[in-house]
């Protein structure tokens, strides 16, 4: 059980596009405004990990994975062209660069990076720990509440590193160049997911 929770922490909790998103809006003091993205996200690994755990490998074959990569890359990035265009305000009113909770279900919905860790999850490391059943659903909403806390607490950090910063310039540089960083993320995934994978 240890190594399901130790194998999700490092999945969810590294630096990712949801978490480098989560931090943005945190810095721009969106960090209430964000809660929805959060419930957006965490709903994504809990219907990914109920669909792999109950029917495991058989409803996403390999073959699909690099088609799921391909629309994961095309949110990422139209996500991160929403980011270098959205409007700073560093008192958190509404702007053209609020999360909601529709851009979290479907960014992780659509993240390989998502989609593979719950594939292995729920397809090896649950039945080799005898998760069956209704035990499934259990794990499937305690980790699901886990990758609620990822995207949060990266929030919370920008929110916390966002008080000292008061020049909204610096808001416009930083998010575009997490829009960049998040550009080279949906390039990255297209590469060695989808154009490698369909090339082999």
């Amino acid at each position: 059980m240890l190594d399901i929770f130790l194998y999700a922490v490092g999945i969810m909790y590294t630096p990712g596009p949801v978490n480098l998103l989560s931090l943005n809006a945190g810095l721009q003091n969106r960090f209430r405004q964000t809660f929805g993205f959060f419930g957006g996200v965490a709903l994504a690994m809990l219907v990914l990990f109920l669909v792999f755990g109950y029917t495991g490998e058989a409803i996403v074959k390999p073959d699909y994975l690099p088609y799921v990569a391909l629309a994961g890359a095309s949110f990422i990035a139209y996500l991160a062209i929403k980011l270098f265009r959205a409007q700073v305000d560093t008192n958190g009113g509404h702007s053209q660069g609020i999360l909601t909770f529709k851009d979290g279900f479907l960014m992780q919905l659509l993240n390989p990076k998502g989609t593979l860790a719950t594939l292995l999850i729920a397809t090896l490391q649950f039945p080799a720990q005898g998760i069956t059943g209704l035990a499934i659903l259990a794990m499937s909403i305690f980790l699901s509440l886990l990758a609620f806390g990822a995207p949060c607490s990266y929030s919370l950090l920008g929110a916390v590193a966002g008080r000292w910063i008061t020049n909204p310039r610096l808001f416009v540089h930083f998010n575009r160049i997490m829009a960049l960083l998040l550009i080279y993320v949906a390039g990255t995934i297209l590469y060695e997911q989808v154009i490698r994978k369909l090339v082999a």
